[in-house]
């Protein structure tokens, strides 16, 4: 039996708008924690604002907080002036928000003295919140808008000039305390990137299949009717027979996927199935978006 799907109502926009503040402002307290309970703490300077941060306080002893004020708000209004976007009012408050939850959390004791353990909980921690962030439609400022005037005015692939400004942060961060410091900040800044990505596109995968089959209508009502999921028929044509083919295309759950092939190859012995991975699916019997 078919499971009946509901159409939900579209959010209201203010609902919507309130909901991404909320995500920019905890967000921006789970990085400014995670900065002061693990980096700080054990002068890991992971790449970022954050991580010039922690090699003035490491220089000069001067408060984070207030550094990252100085060098985030400067290159916000540098960001809208050069680069001519719209940056908004959820970045703006992102830019601003961060440092104030470093000044504030600032005396919560260290969670570890361990620099490894550090490195790895301190990127998760901050990969958590910038995520959040980044799922409220905003940002926290800081070197990404460096990295964009650069790309700017050198044409330098985008992603080259985030991992060079990041990459002379580390560097410089190793230089000033030891390489094995720099090292650390190195496992940090893949924490906070792979962990950025779950929180985008979440743990459940869901599978792209590709089916190329003589029996395309019986393997679509199948899929219909036993896997609950729609189809899309495309036309196309065999790179070796030169003749006219329908491939079905279907996205299905990861837990769908094995109940999928075994419904086409019931249906179509002969069928060619292929599958891959799809980290963001939008779409009716989905996420919304």
């Amino acid at each position: 039996m078919m499971m009946k799907r509901y159409r939900r109502e579209p959010m209201p926009t203010w609902l919507r708008h309130l909901i991404e503040y909320m995500f920019v402002i905890i967000g921006s307290a789970f990085v400014a924690t995670a900065f002061n309970i693990f980096l700080l703490p054990n002068e890991i300077a992971s790449g970022g604002v954050a991580g010039i941060s922690t090699i003035l306080k490491g220089l000069f002893n001067w408060d984070p907080a207030y550094v990252q004020w100085a060098l985030n708000i400067p290159l916000f209004i540098s960001g809208v002036l050069i680069l001519g976007k719209n940056f908004g009012m959820k970045s703006l408050v992102g830019t601003i928000a961060l440092p104030f939850f470093v000044k504030i959390t600032s005396g919560i004791e260290p969670a570890t003295e361990n620099a490894l353990l550090a490195a790895i909980f301190g990127g998760m921690g901050v990969g958590l919140g910038l995520g959040i962030v980044f799922r409220g439609r905003a940002s926290t400022g800081g070197v990404d808008l460096l990295a964009q005037i650069i790309h700017k005015y050198t044409h330098i692939p985008l992603g080259l000039c985030i991992a060079m400004v990041d990459g002379m942060i580390v560097l410089t961060a190793a230089i000033v305390f030891d390489v094995e410091k720099g090292l650390f900040a190195l496992i940090g800044l893949f924490a906070t990137s792979r962990t950025i990505d779950v929180v985008q596109v979440g743990f459940n995968r869901s599978k792209n299949v590709m089916i190329i089959s003589q029996e395309v209508e019986k393997v679509r009502l199948g899929i219909f009717h036993e896997i609950d999921r729609g189809a899309t028929v495309i036309n196309g044509v065999g790179g070796y027979t030169n003749e006219d083919r329908n491939i079905i295309m279907c996205v299905v759950e990861q837990s769908e996927f094995t109940k999928l092939t075994q419904t086409v190859k019931r249906i179509d012995p002969s069928a060619f199935v292929i599958a891959m991975d799809a980290a963001e699916v939008l779409g009716e019997g989905f996420k919304n978006g």
